[in-house]
Order: structure tokens, then sequence, then C-alpha cells
């Protein structure tokens, strides 16, 4: 089974430096770090409102990494003309809302199928792996895979909510049709990614999906660095990871 790589995003340690303002904590130097402690890539949302990931930021990750960039965006004007400046290895696209704390669900594909098809033609003409941030359902995978997206990334936060939540018919729920809509996922040819909510607790059963080929996370791993370090947060990941896929 081909390793699974872990992307590390970074959006909140900028959080914590535009609490207050300054240069503190740097997202650039958790990057840094991270790469450090075996992250196979950096994932970073530029939000309309810039509420975490500044623009300098992603200049300087484009200027400073060796591991590729995922670019978080939403599907707007401003945002493809920034990615298509920047070329970064990837683009994933999600829904955004100004009122929301964080990503709260998958994008709706399958309504939007003509617009986000235009969206994303530019970005592969360009080099950049679109990929698109979904729910495990089955008609936004056959949507995705019809706009020309190369990978999709399975919304995890209703898995990892009902575990947290000790709902756990609900979370064996939601773990099977994950499991059931990644294998239907690479049926079509697409690249299967996971992402949203993950932590110690709850990523080694979806690492044992043998389709899937990124986790990404990162809120759990910034709020676990405060007391454990980030590279040793980002190592314990990495290991239980790697334990799941062995």
């Amino acid at each position: 089974m081909e390793k699974l790589r872990l992307g590390v995003n970074i959006d909140h340690v900028a959080t914590v430096r535009n609490a207050r303002g300054g240069d503190t904590p740097d997202p650039i130097r958790a990057a840094r770090l991270a790469e450090e402690a075996g992250a196979d890539g950096i994932t970073a949302h530029l939000r309309e409102d810039r509420r975490h990931i500044a623009d300098a930021d992603i200049e300087q990750l484009m200027d400073t990494l060796t591991v590729p960039l995922n670019f978080e965006m939403a599907a707007t004007e401003e945002m493809q003309n920034i990615a298509l400046r920047h070329k970064p290895h990837a683009v994933c696209i999600v829904p955004e809302k100004r009122e929301e704390r964080t990503t709260e669900g998958g994008l709706e594909v399958a309504r939007e199928e003509n617009r986000l098809a235009h969206f994303i033609a530019p970005l592969r003409d360009a080099g950049c792996r679109v990929s698109i941030f979904i729910a495990a359902d089955i008609r936004q995978i056959e949507a995705a895979h019809r706009i020309g997206a190369q990978v999709i990334e399975l919304h995890s936060g209703a898995y990892c909510d009902a575990h947290h939540e000790g709902r756990f018919e609900d979370r064996d729920r939601e773990l099977e049709a994950m499991r059931e809509m990644s294998t239907f996922a690479h049926s079509l040819g697409l690249e299967v990614h996971v992402g949203h909510g993950l932590t110690y607790e709850t990523v080694e059963p979806v690492a044992k999906f043998p389709e899937v080929r990124e986790l990404n996370i990162g809120h759990f791993l910034i709020g676990e660095a405060i007391f454990l370090g980030l590279q040793p947060a980002i190592q314990e990941m990495r290991r239980l990871m790697d334990g799941a896929r062995a």
C-alpha cells in the first residue's frame, strides 16, 4: 500500500498572530517546522476576509517551501487571479461563508457544474492540480469528475464530530460512507484526500482506507502544539497514520 501523505494546515498559526496583531507567531516558520517534522505538504486557506492567512503569507510560502503548497480558496474571481499568479502545486476549491468559524461542509458541485467547470479550467491549464472539497456523496463525486477535477477531498467533519460527541452509530455510518465513496471516486480515476476535524483518536480508521492518498490536518495539530510542540505533535500524527497504513 502506498505511503499516506500528510498535509499540515497552518491557518490557525495565523489566527493566533492576527488575534493580537504583529508578526508572531509566524505561519511561515510553522510551515518550515512542519516540513522538518515530516509533513508532505502545507495547506493554507486564503479567505475572502483574510481572517487568518494573508496575501503576504502565500507569497512567502511560495518562495520558501520545498514541499507542495495546497492553496485552499473559494470559487471567486479574486481567488482565481491570485492562484493563477502564484501557480501553487494544488488548489482546493472550498465553500466559504463570512459568518462561519470554519468550513462547515462540502462544496455543492452538482448544482453548479457549469460555473465550476469554467472556473477550474484556467487553473488546470496553468498546471495546478485541482481538488474539490465535498461531502461523501455520490452525486457530488460524479459532478466533480464531470467538471474535470483531478482530486476530491472528502469532508470528515461529521465523522469526527459524531465520535467526539459519543454518537457512535452516526460515527460508524459516516465512516462507512467515506469508505464507500473513497472506493467509488478511485474507480473514476480521481485521487482521494480526506480532511477536517481529524485527531489522534479519529485518524487511524480513515488512514486504513487504501484509496486515500492524503490527509489534511490543521486545527488539531496547532492545538496539540501548545502542549507538545509543533514538531512532536506532527510526528505523533505521522506515527499513527503510518501504523494504520501498515
